[in-house]
């Protein structure tokens, strides 16, 4: 800002752009919908973090250019992320080269090495989610997950529908 101190116009600018640009976001956010923010798959997942740092690269901006290159770039990610989930949802679900696939890693009380070596989970990683979860004992667990965000669900109780395990490797 022109005829400002160094510390005032840094102060001032950084008000300023960061108000302006995470306004920018919030109008895309309203536009695309909350799955911008959403961890439903690993690309959704960097999509959040990518905004996140070009929000505060938009913030912290010292040329107008600068600014205008960071709101492009979360404008642009933002639209990939719509036409995947579009591509996605139009090929009946289908998983792409930019999703992981759910994997089980525990069925009916048993741990399975295989998958819990391939994903590099460990028991006791799986114990925290089961006693997070209420199990009071393994054998009631019909199924651990290890979900496409990274996140490991928890099925227990008398009966699995198979339905729940639609698209699990395993």
């Amino acid at each position: 800002m022109p005829g400002l101190p160094d510390t005032a116009d840094a102060i001032v600018r950084g008000l300023l752009l960061g108000t302006v640009a995470l306004a920018f976001v919030i109008v895309l956010v309203r536009i695309i919908g909350l799955r911008s923010f959403s961890k439903m798959t690993a690309f959704d997942f960097v999509i959040t973090l990518a905004t996140g740092s070009l929000l505060a690269t938009a913030a912290t901006a010292t040329a107008l250019a600068g600014f205008l290159q960071a709101l492009g770039a979360i404008a642009v990610l933002m639209a990939l992320q719509v036409g995947l989930a579009v591509m996605r949802r139009a090929s009946g679900g289908n998983r792409s080269l930019l999703e992981n696939e759910p994997l089980i890693l525990m069925r009916d009380g048993r741990f399975i090495d295989e998958a819990m070596a391939g994903s590099r989970v460990s028991r006791d990683d799986v114990m925290a989610k089961l006693r997070a979860a209420n199990v009071l004992d393994v054998k009631d667990v019909r199924a651990v997950v290890l979900e496409t965000t990274g996140d490991i669900s928890v099925l227990h109780g008398e009966e699995l529908n198979g339905e729940m395990l639609t698209g699990v490797r395993g």
